[in-house]
């Protein structure tokens, strides 16, 4: 018989978060539900009176920022809810309510930022000095400021948040499509036993040192994007007209423009990108190239770039393994850093196995006022541990930051949180290269390395650019079938990997599973936060305590300062290249003794 995932409430209660802090039963949930439905009549008269004296304004700010604080627990709540077991339709029905009630308070306090645009410096500076509880949010009344010209009246930002559930409709029907709906079928496994596809069991099988198992794997879980492509295309084109609409209606150049703006990071940030890792992709050639020497493979398909390249030495490691293995790599950061690790591990923060129904993949996820939970859809390898560290570096940052901020700076822009999760993720890797000095096991870590920086800063640059390039093409009236996506996709693919790929058509179907390009310019922060991270562990190992303290800082900084700033103090400018380029240099570093180990083993 197949094996299969076990049901919800089957697994050991004890690897699964505690959404009871949160709310003790969906009974409580409804009622908070409830109550922010009722505030939600008071809105007409804070936008009336707003601007008529520092203190109605005060007031309507507070009225505001609570009712978003109250509604993110309602939101987290249902959404965790239905993460869990997607197929519950209960929760379903919570998330939709929730979505919709998002919607609802978008337009409640949509009056708020152009009542503050309408002020003029000198207004803005007598309601500072006659309410001075207003000083404390002067920051984010800044960032306020600096939509002056994309802001659009009250009436008609009113208008547009009202829309924002219908334009969420095709991100949550590929969610429903993906994480729910499609059966990918069932493969035989490395112990000749049948086992049903999902998106965990693909990412442990594509490992498999057999490639008939991996061939196998790949064929059957891409057929069902294969059956739905045009599905997903119309999904996906969907959203990106959204996007482009959003941002035509508040008077930005571009899609990409207006999403970047949100943390006032400059364009050419994304554009220097893109540029610096085309010019280090003969690095990636370089290692695509050895991969296929290695393998000993006549050809090297996209199914055979997740395999150890020498295998799989014994390093299985189980979830309790992996906790003690992430305390000693992040010790570096101090015991106050481990303190709050080891609250996630002894409180339930982390929900670990995988479960029928259970979305796909980890993420660190939470609210100001909830703990900072932690998904992951655990399996028994070395990927997995990078992945608690990775989330573990998320949530720590999430709780550092909202101890040490009031609510209107207590949560940090997607910028910079990929720089405290991937920085994790160096020191792990120099923990293990510290411990391992038998050859195998260390060309092994070598190897998860570099497949890191091939996964990390090469591929999602490779997505950031064909994202770019999806709204480009729509801003420009072409049509995103998906024929054109597969062409274009299909291509962009093979110059990032280079000649020594041979080209399987299933892979030009990747943008179909991709949820990313859902999130509006979010995967290039992944390359960006990768580099960035590169430069402040290298800091951390090598100048100890104050460079330490400087990330702490930055940690606890959340949105009180602008991002490039935060880094700035940090110690990384990342308006310059230099950071992508010093990280390009340690993958060849890595690369190169990589090469050497595997010539030692050889011999």
């Amino acid at each position: 018989m197949a094996k299969t995932l076990p049901t919800r409430a089957e697994l050991p209660l004890g690897l699964t978060w505690d959404l009871t802090t949160i709310f003790a039963d969906d009974q409580a949930w409804q009622t908070a539900f409830t109550e922010i439905e009722e505030r939600l009549s008071l809105a007409d008269a804070m936008a009336e009176h707003v601007t008529d004296s520092a203190s109605s304004f005060y007031e309507a700010l507070q009225f505001g920022l609570n009712l978003m604080r109250d509604l993110e627990k309602v939101y987290v709540y249902a959404s965790m809810k239905h993460d869990q077991d997607t197929n519950n339709s209960f929760y379903q029905g919570l998330v939709s309510q929730a979505e919709a009630l998002a919607a609802r308070v978008a337009a409640a306090i949509a009056f708020f930022d152009p009542a503050v645009l309408s002020l003029s410096p000198e207004q803005l500076a007598n309601f500072y000095e006659q309410e001075p509880k207003l000083v404390a949010y002067r920051h984010y009344l800044d960032e306020i400021l600096t939509q002056r010209g994309h802001v659009l009246p009250a009436d008609q930002e009113q208008l547009l948040a009202a829309a924002g559930d219908v334009f969420g409709t095709a991100e949550r029907a590929f969610g429903m499509l993906d994480n729910a709906d499609i059966k990918f079928g069932t493969v035989v496994n490395d112990d000749g036993e049948e086992e049903q596809l999902s998106n965990g069991v693909y990412a442990r099988l594509l490992e498999s040192p057999n490639q008939a198992v991996r061939k196998e794997t790949f064929q059957t879980f891409y057929q069902p994007y294969l059956d739905f492509e045009n599905t997903f295309a119309s999904l996906l084109a969907s959203h990106v007209k959204g996007h482009n609409f959003m941002a035509q209606a508040h008077h930005y150049t571009s899609a990409r423009q207006a999403a970047l703006a949100n943390n006032q990071i400059p364009e050419a940030v994304y554009d220097t990108l893109i540029a610096e890792v085309h010019q280090a992709l003969p690095l990636l050639h370089r290692y695509v190239a050895l991969r296929k020497r290695l393998l000993g493979l006549p050809a090297l398909h996209s199914y055979d770039l997740y395999t150890p390249i020498l295998g799989t030495p014994d390093y299985e490691i189980d979830y309790e393994g992996a906790k003690a293995e992430a305390l000693a790599a992040l010790a570096p950061l101090g015991d106050d850093y481990l303190a709050v690790v080891n609250q996630a591990f002894d409180q339930r923060w982390i929900d670990v196995p995988e479960n029928q129904g259970k979305r796909t993949g980890a993420y660190s996820g939470g609210s100001y006022d909830t703990n900072p939970f932690i998904l992951l859809n655990w399996v028994d390898n070395m990927n997995n541990l990078y992945t608690l560290v990775h989330e573990t570096g998320h949530s720590v940052h999430s709780y550092f930051t909202r101890a040490s901020q009031p609510y209107q700076y207590g949560d940090y822009p997607i910028f910079l949180a990929e720089i405290a999760s991937t920085t994790n993720e160096n020191l792990l890797t120099d923990y293990l290269l510290k411990q391992i000095d038998e050859p195998a096991l260390r060309a092994y870590v070598l190897n998860q390395y570099l497949d890191g920086v091939k996964g990390t800063l090469f591929r999602q640059t490779q997505f950031a650019e064909f994202e770019w390039w999806m709204h480009q093409q729509a801003a420009a009236g072409q049509s995103l079938t998906a024929s054109v996506l597969d062409d274009y996709y299909g291509q962009l693919n093979q110059r990032y990997y280079g000649p020594a790929l041979t080209v399987d058509p299933e892979i030009s179907h990747e943008w179909e599973r991709i949820p990313h390009f859902y999130y509006n310019f979010y995967v290039y922060q992944y390359s960006t936060g990768f580099a960035a991270a590169t430069a402040l562990a290298e800091k951390i190992l090598n100048e100890g305590q104050p460079a330490v303290q400087a990330y702490k800082d930055y940690l606890k900084t959340g949105s009180a300062d602008y991002p490039i700033e935060v880094m700035r103090k940090a110690g990384v400018d990342m308006t310059q290249p230099n950071y992508l380029r010093a990280t390009f240099s340690l993958f060849e570093q890595r690369l190169d003794e990589f090469e050497s180990l595997v010539k030692q083993l050889e011999d």
